[in-house]
Order: structure tokens, then sequence, then C-alpha cells
């Protein structure tokens, strides 16, 4: 009745209804933007901050959020997570002023940042090693499908953007129930917290002691120029176009073959993992992403754009899912939600500092192919790290075992 494999499907599922709702709250303020900025009569510098604020929660949410967690359990903090952050979405469909505007974005970034590395560490330690990508990588296809659905609740619901955010906190508070009841806690978490209270880390040395240092940092530099990438991809990608000299509806049509692009490849990723060599998988999903960056830069029919832009979405979702997947296994249990949380909070800077400096290359007059040769680097750098810790990652895991047995 409560096999491994029941529990197993129970934790995947689970966690896939929350990176849903996850990536539809996500996307909610974005694709309300134009009711925001009329209800609140916002410019756009202020419009701006309130993208930012939640992005700058999600920082401090995925960094505590998975510190908390090795001390009380993933299932105890995803489902305050999931609490804080419905609540506050559903606050923003009825504040009534720009400061509480502004509170209620960085507090659904809190909790939105705090879900994201209990939802990797539970579908980790949910499944074998030979299982570990594929499980992740169907948690997390949930995110670019939530951000999907939050477009179409946009259209069809017009000028009522309140309603998108009513649902996106809705939704994720009648789920807390069903996680209460059915949500099995990790199973390698709850044999962590038999051993003595001595066997526990702090924080530095969750990250960076017993040879875990160089993995910890080769980790960081591949969330953050991966998730700049991402997001330069997703806040631009259409005014990129636009100033190529293809019509709005034609970059409209990218942009939506770019997030189709990107469901699949959340699944691409992992599954590639699980089944291939993983310096391969790496070598081959980035330098996927090149090329495809490259073909954005270069195209000029819409054909070739719109094959480009399918693409550079499937790559750069997939290289995410590969580091998703490696960082669990860089750390032993008692300590995965730490460095988990610390890497996904890293990467959150990338995601500040994307869009941020393809606006700064624009300006300076670079134009699109500039701002795309600019990040060539920064994925070189990540495939590179990536590959370090993959290389070390038996001999981590030998010594490891070797402590356990000791």
């Amino acid at each position: 009745m409560n096999s491994p494999t029941r529990r197993s499907t129970l934790t995947i599922a689970l966690c896939f209804i929350v990176a849903l709702i996850e990536g539809f709250d996500l996307q909610a303020a974005g694709t309300a933007a134009a009711g925001l900025r009329q209800a609140f009569a916002l410019d756009p510098r202020m419009l701006g901050w309130v993208f930012s604020a939640g992005i700058i929660g999600l920082l401090p949410g995925a960094f505590f959020g998975g510190w908390i967690a090795d001390r009380i359990g993933r299932k105890k903090i995803l489902i305050g997570a999931v609490v804080l952050f419905g609540v506050f979405s559903l606050c923003t469909a009825y504040v009534e002023s720009y400061a509480s505007l502004l509170l209620v974005r960085f507090m659904t970034g809190l909790g939105l940042g705090a879900a994201l590395p209990n939802l990797i560490a539970l579908c980790a330690e949910a499944v074998s090693e030979r299982h570990r990508g594929s499980a992740i990588s169907v948690m997390y296809c949930g995110v670019p499908l939530g951000g999907a659905l939050a477009a179409v609740v946009a259209m069809f619901t017009g000028d009522h953007w309140q309603t998108t955010f009513i649902i996106g906190g809705l939704a994720p508070l009648l789920v807390v129930p069903l996680m209460v009841l059915w949500l099995p806690e990790s199973h390698a978490f709850r044999e962590q917290r038999a051993l003595p209270a001595g066997g526990r880390a702090s924080t530095a040395q969750a990250l960076l002691g017993e040879g875990r240092g160089r993995s910890t940092l080769a980790l960081w530099l591949s969330y953050f120029f991966t998730l700049t990438v991402m997001y330069m991809l997703l806040n631009w990608l259409p005014s990129l176009l636009v100033g190529q000299g293809f019509s709005k509806p034609q970059a409209g049509m990218v942009q939506m073959l770019f997030n189709i692009g990107g469901a699949l490849g959340s699944l691409l990723g992992g599954v590639l993992l699980d089944r291939c060599n993983g310096v391969r998988v790496v070598l081959f999903v980035y330098a996927g992403l090149l090329s495809a960056l490259a073909g954005v830069g270069l195209s000029v029919g819409i054909v070739p754009m719109a094959v480009a832009g399918f693409a550079a979405g499937l790559f750069v979702m997939a290289a995410q899912l590969v580091l998703y997947a490696l960082a669990p296994p860089a750390y032993p249990t008692a300590v995965r939600a730490t460095g988990v949380g610390a890497a996904v909070a890293i990467g959150r800077l990338g995601s500040v500092a994307g869009p941020l400096a393809a606006g700064q290359i624009l300006a300076a007059g670079a134009g699109t192919t500039g701002v795309l040769l600019a990040t060539s680097p920064g994925l070189v750098i990540a495939a590179a790290a990536i590959i370090t810790v993959i290389m070390r990652a038996p001999s981590a895991r030998k010594a490891s075992s070797e402590r356990v047995s000791a």
C-alpha cells in the first residue's frame, strides 16, 4: 500500500502540480503588466521595480528555504512556501498602494524561491540515482506549462487583471491540504534525522567542507551564467526580434515557440542525463544553445528565426534541467537542500543580471548580435564548470561512503 513506487509517484505528481502553480505565479506579474500599469499609474521604471521586487524575493527564499529544510524537513518548508506565495499572490489582487504592491510581490517571490530547492530535493530523493534526472525533469516541466497557462488566463480575462492573481493565490492554497495528507517526507531525510545531531553541518561546512568547495563554486558559476542567458531571452527576445525588423506578431510567435521548446527541453535534459554519458550531454546541450543563439542573431527570415527561437528555448531549458539534476548528488542528504538552495539563489542573481546586462549592451549600440555574442563566453564557462562537477562526482560519492562506514 505504501510501497516505495507509490511514494515516488505521489511525490513527483504533487511536486509537478506545485511546479505548475509556481510557473503560473512566476509569470503572473508579466502577463498582468498592462492592468497593473493602468491601475497603479505606473511608469516603466515603477513597473520595473514591481517585477524586480518578486525577483529579489527569490534570492533569500531559495537560500533560506533550503537551509531550513535541512533542519526541519523538505515537506514542511515546501508546504509553508506554497502557503506563503499563495496568500501574497491573492493579496496582489486587492492591494491599493504602490508600496503595498512592492511588498506583496517581494513576499510572493520569497515563497516561490523557497519552494524550488525543496521540489528539486524531494524529487531527487524520491527515486534511485538512475532515474533522478527524469524525475526532476517531469516535475520541472510544470514551470513552463504554468507560465503558458498564465498567458492563456490573461488572454481570456482581458482587463480584469486581478483574476490572474486570484487564480494564482487560490490554486496553491487548495493544493496545500493534498500535500499535508499525501506528500511523503523524503525517506533519505528521515533516515538522516535518525543520526546523532553532531553529524549535522554548519552552512559553510555544508557548502565548502569535505572537498565540496570546488563543486559548489563550479555549480554557482554554471547556474549564474546559464540563468543569465535564460532570463535575458525571456525578457528581451521579443524586443530583439523587433529590433531586427520582425513585426510584433512575428516576435510573439517566436516567443511562443521559445516557450514550447522550453517545455520539451525541460524533459529532454533530465532524460538524456539518465541515459547517456553526463559529459557528452553537457557538451551537446551547451553547443546546441550556442548554435541556437547564433541562429537568433543571424537569421533574416521568419522561418529560420522561428526554428532558432524554438531551439533556443529547448536548449536553454535543457541546460537548466541538467544543472538541477546535477546539484543534488553533489551534496550528502544532511545538507542537500542547503546546497541546492544556495545554487538556485546564485542562479537568481544571474536572472537579475541577464536582463540588466542586455539593456546596457543595447543602450551602447551593440545591437542584437552584440548582446548574443556577449553571452557566449559565459556559456562556455558554465559548460566547463559543470563538467568538472560530473568528473568529481564518483570520487565524492566514494569519500562520502567511506565517512559513513567509519
